[in-house]
């Protein structure tokens, strides 16, 4: 059953005390470990000696300088920083210890708080409270996943624009014109038969139209969503020595993959990262398409045809220097003109590849091996690239892939809502859409968090990393 969040605090009530390392393990400057609860300043009387007054009698939004205790023993010196419920993070009471950087050290001082009573935050679970505190909605506690994920600039910025309420208003907007729709038309419900008056059905229809009208829109800016938040798959297809290790090399600016003259070195996928143009691109180097009898290259083939089943944007390698040959012409007819580039390759050389049509996708020539056409490559990329993202425009928040799942549901709701408000005899089928319309409002209400259950709360933070 779903739960509807009312006043700050009231779904924390009597909840423990958690404590986590905030900061990434390994080597750095700085380790912080939080702790967020009830018990937070009595936690940090224990643990942290300083000079009089205890932490929990000094004013909030204070640091004081002293050292992390264990028993009688120093681990380390530190800072103490001081919040008061609600003023903090999670609305509770938290404090955080920034001690040295380092596994060791930090383990230690968390610890040392697990010992004075914390217990151990799950995946997440600070921002959880923030959201069953009524600090964020559920859209802006995603928000905040999606910016430490953040692969470029762009998805940082769309990310920050979601957890600004960027997203959250336009949710917020389809919900509350849809209740709109939903009192309108039980308020009909009223009427004596017959005499409901001829506006009412015209502005009911409006509204409905309108809200499909926000919904499509926001539909469309998953292709977006996925991008920033997941990169676009780049697949580097073609025979063995066409140039695909030598072109991921390229587009890089460094060697990553092991370039050689003899047939079949990539056995095996290799990817790596790039930006271009703040959209995160994984490129994916795949073993050349040929017949093999070495049961390893076969395998990294059959890879190679997942792949490129799966890509969002697939870059096939010709080389100019060989003639055409049944598997390359083969090759060019399943080519995706959405989502495909034909890379001409060494085109230095005497050309002997020659086709009388050629595949109605983009083209561009290169020479790897003088490290000519990449720039016109990387052109070509931004063309396809701009199909599902202005990269003109400035960055803004858009939906995810739970998101789009839940509009999806939505619009099949308003859909069959639009359908029986068309009918002649509108005040007869008026009572049948009440359910949909009641669904339709239960989904939405999941998306920013407006009614949730613990499946979705599990769903969404588990995702998170511990410290967050």
């Amino acid at each position: 059953m779903a739960t509807v969040r009312n006043s700050i605090g009231q779904d924390t009530i009597g909840q423990d005390t958690i404590a986590a390392v905030i900061t990434p393990p390994g080597e750095g400057g700085v380790s912080i470990v939080r702790v967020s609860g009830p018990m937070a300043f009595s936690i940090a009387d224990r643990c942290f000696h300083c000079a009089p007054p205890l932490p929990s009698q000094r004013l909030e939004n204070t640091f004081v300088y002293g050292h992390v205790r264990s028993g009688n023993e120093n681990i380390d010196e530190g800072i103490l920083l001081m919040w008061r419920a609600p003023r903090s993070y999670t609305c509770e009471d938290v404090v955080e210890l920034q001690c040295h950087g380092g596994v060791a050290t930090a383990t230690r001082v968390l610890r040392a708080c697990l010992d004075a009573g914390a217990r151990s935050a799950d995946p997440g679970e600070f921002t959880r409270r923030a959201f069953l505190n009524g600090r964020i909605d559920l859209l802006q506690a995603e928000a905040i996943m999606d910016i430490v994920r953040a692969h470029s600039a762009r998805a940082q910025a769309a990310a920050q624009q979601q957890l600004e309420g960027g997203l959250s208003r336009k949710f917020d907007a389809v919900y509350d014109a849809l209740m709109l729709v939903a009192a309108q038309i039980e308020a009909t419900l009223d009427f004596p038969e017959d005499e409901l008056p001829e506006s009412v059905p015209e502005k009911i229809r409006s509204e409905i139209s309108s809200i499909q009208t926000q919904i499509q829109e926001l539909l469309a800016t998953w292709n977006e969503g996925h991008l920033l938040r997941d990169g676009a798959m780049v697949v580097l297809s073609g025979k063995p020595n066409v140039g695909k290790s030598t072109l991921l090399n390229a587009l890089l600016g460094h060697d990553r993959a092991i370039v050689s003259d003899i047939p079949g070195t990539t056995r095996d996928s290799i990817e790596a990262e790039f930006v271009l143009d703040g959209v995160p691109l994984y490129l994916v180097d795949t073993a050349g398409l040929r017949e093999s009898e070495d049961y390893v290259e076969r395998e990294g083939i059959n890879r190679t045809r997942k792949y490129m089943e799966r890509a969002d944007l697939h870059l096939h390698l010709i080389d100019m220097s060989q003639p055409a040959d049944s598997e390359s012409l083969e090759a060019f007819k399943a080519l995706d003109p959405k989502k495909s580039i034909l890379i001409c390759n060494k085109t230095d050389l005497p050309r002997l590849f020659h086709v009388e049509q050629w595949p109605q996708v983009q083209r561009v020539e290169m020479a790897l091996i003088e490290e000519k056409g990449v720039k016109e490559l990387k052109k070509a990329l931004k063309t396809l690239l701009s199909e599902s993202i202005d990269l003109s425009a400035r960055p803004h928040a858009v939906i995810s892939e739970r998101h789009r799942k839940v509009l999806e549901s939505v619009e099949q709701e308003i859909q069959e809502v639009a359908g029986l408000i068309q009918t002649e005899d509108m005040e007869e089928t008026l009572v049948l859409t009440i359910p949909a319309l009641r669904d339709a409002l239960k989904a939405l209400g999941q998306v920013t968090g407006r009614e949730y259950h613990e499946d979705l709360l599990d769903q969404v933070f588990s995702r998170f990393c511990i410290g967050k």
